[in-house]
């Protein structure tokens, strides 16, 4: 999870919307600062690193999700590591200390989304990570900080008014502030809560607390830690192979399998005259129902879109989603013969949902193929060769080669590293020629 996140956070390093956000951050200033991944020469006080970190790693929708929805590392990684830059330099934060706090980040997200049967399903008028990442974060910094338990429920009850954003803002530049805004709120209520800013202790347990945001909210009490059943051991992440809405995985991979069954005896050419319609069978989930996106961040929350593009490549990448490919008129041509079926037994649930492509022919035959687990998907997870294959991919637009071997050198062993200041190192670009005096490991 913290490799994938890193190497989606570089790549959207350069993207649009972090570029804005990036050039809105250098209104501050500070005397302590933190990395801004990808950069040698720009620094940032560690809420606002936290920020642009994290809406670099939702810039493009590529980075992880978890069942019940939300999108858990890019709300918890980006402050715990910008906060581990702001330490007096006597105190050095070890790569085990990281590594407890994201743990600890992610866990509390889990917990809140278990506390609901309404948060297994593909969420309809928040997005979650604006709720339980900003807890996450919260308590992720507030274990870095080794804040005491008063100071801990002062924490959470400060992250939660910061809770919260509608999900009207999907397939737009303002979906990645969501993670960004996570991380910051998070690592800013921690900070308030560890100079005696206080809340309301009982923020978890009431209707008008986090209750206020799902309506079947029935928290119950915990195990005791000997009994304790880390969410994380089931590791129920899914690592996504190309940047767009979980959803579109299922019609990739049931799209793609038809195309190879169209092309079998056609010199792997998809002859767009012979197709009547495409029929995408998925659940009803209004914000990825888009027929004619016009933006990438409209192509990323497209059924439609992913199907077309996968009918005529054979797969999605991260250039599926480029300007020119949204508009070539192959694809413009498909869409336009393309239409959404909602089966009742196709809940909108990741867990759960799946995905049939049915290729209509003009000569009345039809060719369909089905998708109930996609490549990527806790069920059928990436090969740890794939994960690194995607990381190296997505870094390499950013950093040169000697530092992402030191990122993924010092990610594997992080539990074992003396003082994880390394790590930022290479994420700003520093030459990992630096690494024999700077990778002790404990």
């Amino acid at each position: 999870m913290i490799l994938d996140t890193l190497g989606v956070g570089l790549l959207g390093t350069s993207t649009e919307v972090c570029q804005k956000v990036k050039q809105y951050s250098k209104i501050y200033s500070s005397d302590v600062s933190s990395t801004i991944w990808g950069h040698l020469d720009f620094r940032l006080p560690p809420l606002y690193a936290a920020f642009v970190n994290g809406v670099a790693v939702h810039s493009m929708d590529f980075d992880d999700t978890w069942h019940p929805a939300t999108h858990p590392s890019g709300a918890v990684l980006p402050a715990v590591i910008a906060l581990s830059e702001a330490f007096p330099q006597k105190k050095k934060i070890s790569g085990l200390d990281l590594l407890l706090a994201f743990s600890v980040g992610i866990e509390v997200q889990g917990r809140l989304l278990h506390f609901s049967s309404e948060a297994r399903n593909i969420p309809k008028r928040f997005h979650p990570p604006t709720v339980v990442g900003t807890m996450g974060s919260a308590a992720a910094c507030a274990k870095l900080l080794a804040l005491n338990q008063m100071e801990c429920k002062n924490t959470l009850a400060i992250a939660a008014s910061y809770a919260g954003a509608p999900l009207a803002n999907a397939a737009t530049q303002t979906k990645p502030l969501h993670i960004g805004n996570a991380a910051k709120h998070g690592l800013e209520a921690a900070c308030l809560a560890s100079q005696g800013l206080q809340g309301n202790n009982q923020i978890l347990d009431m209707e008008s607390g986090i209750g206020a945001f799902y309506t079947d909210y029935n928290p119950q009490t915990l195990p005791t830690l000997q009994s304790y059943p880390w969410l994380l051991d089931q590791q129920d992440v899914a690592i996504k192979r190309f940047p767009a809405h979980l959803g579109t995985h299922w019609v990739a991979d049931a799209a793609s399998s038809v195309r190879r069954k169209l092309v079998e005896n056609s010199d792997n050419l998809l002859l767009l005259d012979k197709i009547e319609k495409v029929i995408v069978k998925v659940p009803e989930v209004k914000y990825v129902n888009r027929p004619s996106p016009n933006s990438e961040h409209e192509a990323r929350h497209s059924f439609q879109f992913v199907a077309c593009s996968a009918l005529l490549d054979g797969s999605m990448s991260v250039q599926s989603f480029a300007s020119d490919s949204i508009q070539r008129p192959a694809l413009q041509e498909l869409l336009c013969k393309t239409q959404l079926q909602h089966p009742s037994d196709n809940k909108p649930s990741f867990e759960s949902l799946y995905c049939e492509v049915t290729v209509v022919l003009r000569d009345g035959g039809t060719i369909s193929d089905r998708c109930d687990t996609f490549y990527g998907h806790w069920r059928k997870p990436l090969t740890n060769e794939d994960l690194e294959k995607k990381f190296q991919s997505n870094a390499s637009e950013v950093l040169p080669a000697e530092a992402i071997e030191g990122i993924i050198e010092t990610v594997y062993n992080l539990e074992k590293v003396e003082d994880c200041s390394v790590l930022n190192m290479f994420l700003s670009g520093q030459s990992a020629r630096a690494r024999p005096e700077k990778l002790h490991l404990l």
